[in-house]
């Protein structure tokens, strides 16, 4: 899978993207209202228990309004905030603190949500399941989402479709099963190869081909159990479809080894931060 790097230039260069999209072209013209001299020390509160991401993206946010902003950091990525936890305090002037604040909080929001999706499902399964997201990502926003899975304790999926061959359902139909795994083994050149079955009878037709992963969609506990017993570790198992908090843990019994949840990603909510003076 690509290697997930926030570089310095990444978070400023998609801050800068957000708070053009909230300033263009006018600026702030109600924050302008305030005097420029008007210092005054804001906190910045958790108002629920969650995972902590994105306080990078705020601080950042505050610096290109104002480098002359303090953002000071009471706790860092990933740590698990109990509600009316003192984030970070931020001070300098009033006006430029207030035009980056919606900007800041989204990516706090948003991140952290995931990461706390994220990790409810980890806690859930403990080590006897991975838990992996997926390319179910809003456009341009997929380096962001897969780091806030990682702070929850969750496992990257594939980047993008150049990252490892996943051959799908949707792809099965437009050829046959094993003749598509038989191409990518040949055309693999040290990329992974997954191969999605949809049942049983499919996953014996595969076997003993020399692939790496294969991802049980959709199917019953029973049907699950009974395909990594059929496995017996010649490849990575992991299972899709219909997981929920409500059935991670009979999913992650059945001894798959991952399982892939596309809402910590997609349907995540976002978490509550506020300002406070």
């Amino acid at each position: 899978m690509s290697n997930i790097k926030l570089s310095k230039e990444f978070i400023k260069s998609t801050v800068k993207l957000a708070l053009n999209e909230d300033l263009y072209p006018s600026g702030d013209i109600t924050s302008s209202l305030i005097h420029d001299n008007n210092v005054i020390t804001f906190k910045l509160i958790s108002n629920q228990s969650a995972i902590v991401g994105g306080l990078l993206f705020a601080k950042e946010a505050f610096a290109l309004i104002d480098s002359n902003i303090k953002f000071i950091v009471k706790k860092k990525d990933g740590s698990k905030v109990k509600k009316g936890s003192l984030v970070a305090s931020i001070k300098g002037k009033a006006k430029n603190i207030l035009i980056a604040e919606r900007v800041a909080l989204n990516f706090l929001s948003h991140i952290s949500g995931i990461a706390t999706k994220t990790n409810e499902f980890v806690k859930i399964v403990g080590k006897k399941s991975k838990i992996c997201c997926t390319r179910k990502t809003i456009p341009n926003l997929r380096v962001i989402q897969k780091y806030a899975v990682k702070l929850g304790g969750g496992r990257n999926h594939r980047f993008n479709l150049s990252d490892e061959y996943l051959i799908k359902d949707n792809h099965i139909v437009t050829s046959d099963l094993k003749s598509l795994v038989l191409k990518a083994i040949k055309n693999k050149k040290g990329k992974k190869i997954t191969v999605e079955v949809d049942t049983i009878k499919q996953l014996r037709s595969i076997l003993g081909l020399k692939f790496n992963r294969v991802l049980l969609d959709n199917m019953t506990i029973k049907n699950l159990r009974e395909s990594v017993r059929i496995v017996k570790k010649r490849y990575e198992t992991e299972a899709s479809g219909n997981v929920s908090l409500k059935t991670v843990k009979a999913i992650a019994s059945t001894g798959v080894n991952r399982i892939s949840v596309g809402s910590i990603t997609h349907s995540a909510p976002a978490v509550d931060f506020k300002l406070e003076i």
